[in-house]
């Protein structure tokens, strides 16, 4: 079954709202177009990652930019999933076959919008994101799109998305509220620092809110922890569980 497009399937809810402001914000960083690679990770499983960056990629290719998403998630691929798509081919042939990638990348019902989906997965997923032939993949996608995104694995689970990273222009974390342990989001900022990836912010995933409210869903995502390159001031997360409330200093 395919996964929910709130972009397209709910486009007035304040969900899908949520996540054309984080376009927006991913847009104001990128004032002077140096952001072409853009990958998102998580802490640990479940955060809603797949589902930030394909609702993200809508949002972004309504705006009426180019986008190219890669399901670099060559463990448990699911873009094929959110689009309905093949995924007999795509990302792992393109790595052995470079001249291809082109006849691999998918169409999708969205103008400006293609995918390339994960592909088989194969026994040895971050040596071939490590790759040469992966660097040479992506150089040639930021010829062919205004942007690229990439969904990595888990960075706190695996080393797949740490290498992806070392190559992004920005990467973005999604932490899931009540669900992501603390220490579990420092210590994936940690390994993305570790390899000098530029953390661009952190979405903040699955509020639950009362009902009767404003916003009557209780999937709900936004765009927080804003990151430039003067010093970082001192902030506060709010992770929220049941009507618990509890205040911790930002990862930084």
């Amino acid at each position: 079954m395919r996964r929910r497009l709130f972009i397209t399937d709910d486009p007035k809810s304040p969900v899908a709202e949520a996540y054309r402001t984080l376009r927006t914000n991913l847009q104001f960083s990128n004032f002077d177009g140096s952001i072409k690679r853009v990958a998102i990770t998580s802490p640990g499983a479940g955060a809603g990652k797949s589902t930030t960056i394909s609702n993200l990629a809508v949002a972004i290719a309504k705006s009426g930019m180019s986008v190219c998403l890669v399901d670099g998630d060559l463990r448990k691929p699911r873009q094929q999933e959110v689009f309905g798509l093949s995924n007999t081919s795509g990302l792992t042939n393109s790595l052995l076959n470079p001249e291809n990638v082109e006849n691999n990348l998918k169409r999708t019902q969205y103008e400006n919008l293609s995918i390339l989906t994960s592909g088989p997965v194969p026994p040895n997923p971050s040596e071939m994101l490590g790759s040469d032939a992966m660097l040479k993949l992506m150089q040639q996608l930021d010829t062919l799109f205004d942007i690229v995104l990439y969904d990595t694995p888990p960075v706190g689970m695996v080393t797949d998305a740490a290498v992806v990273a070392q190559k992004m222009d920005g990467v973005i974390l999604v932490c899931s509220a009540g669900e992501t342990d603390i220490k579990g989001a420092e210590y994936a900022k940690k390994l993305l620092s570790n390899v000098e990836a530029r953390l661009l912010g952190v979405v903040l995933n699955k509020i639950p809110v009362h009902q009767g409210g404003y916003y009557k869903y209780h999937y709900q995502s936004y765009y927080s922890g804003y990151y430039h390159d003067e010093p970082k001031k001192k902030s506060k997360w709010s992770f929220f569980k049941g009507r618990e409330k509890r205040q911790v200093e930002a990862l930084d």
